[in-house]
């Protein structure tokens, strides 16, 4: 490895570092438009706030999503230099993964793809 790509790869381990705690859910197998609804939802509230919006949203995407934020608060409880009271949301993003492709039969021997769409969804928790 040259010496460009190791100082390159040392900074992003650092600012990695600088970052809170967070955990990343991949290949969810959901549209990433309909998990937008639910992480904006909680973008900036606090972890106990953020997981009632959770438990009490109608939503298919809010039972993964909160598995995940659980997820992130262990990542948190495991570093053991955070306070779990003063822990909020401070960065969520969901990012679209690769989609399936499936062909559905249709009129006059026809057939239309349907797409699949998959999600990687990212939280970082930040200390207030």
């Amino acid at each position: 490895m040259s010496t460009r790509q190791r100082e390159k790869a040392t900074r992003r381990r650092e600012a990695r570092k600088a970052m809170g705690p967070q955990a990343t859910l991949r290949w969810l197998r959901m549209s990433p438009r309909k998990v937008r609804l639910v992480i904006d939802t909680i973008r900036g509230t606090g972890v106990e706030e953020a997981l009632n919006i959770l438990t009490f949203s109608p939503k298919a995407a809010s039972s993964p999503v909160a598995k995940l934020l659980r997820s992130a608060v262990a990542n948190a409880d495991n570093l053991e230099k955070y306070d779990l009271d003063k822990l909020f949301v401070e960065t969520a993003f969901v990012d679209e993964g690769p989609t399936w492709r499936r062909w559905r039969p249709r009129a006059m021997g026809r057939a239309t793809r349907v797409r699949k769409r998959t999600s990687h969804v990212t939280l970082i928790l930040g200390e207030k």
